[in-house]
């Protein structure tokens, strides 16, 4: 099993729409063949020092194993999400663990 967890900082001047549109956008890597368990949230209102609660919007993938991680990389919906979403964010990070 491999865990990909993507936390994105979006852009300070992005409105209420295009945060709106960006979440549904990301909603639609659940269809992603490959995927079995996924996850869309905001930060959760923890007030704890080691609690990061900076970012946008996570997302949590689990895949069944490396090459369906592989797969889901050069899908089109998450290439078609990279192309029109990516200049929305200022800063992204992405922990993969297995």
């Amino acid at each position: 099993m491999i865990a990909h967890h993507v936390l994105f900082w979006l852009k300070t001047d992005i409105s209420s729409e295009q945060k709106t549109a960006f979440r549904k956008a990301l909603e639609t890597l659940e269809n992603i063949e490959v995927v079995k368990t996924f996850h869309v949230g905001t930060p959760a209102a923890i007030e704890r020092a080691v609690v990061d609660i900076t970012y946008t919007f996570s997302l949590i993938l689990f895949f069944e194993d490396m090459a369906a991680h592989d797969l889901y990389q050069v899908h089109p919906l998450h290439k078609a999400f990279l192309d029109e979403f990516r200049v929305y964010f200022e800063r992204v990070v992405i922990y993969d663990a297995k």
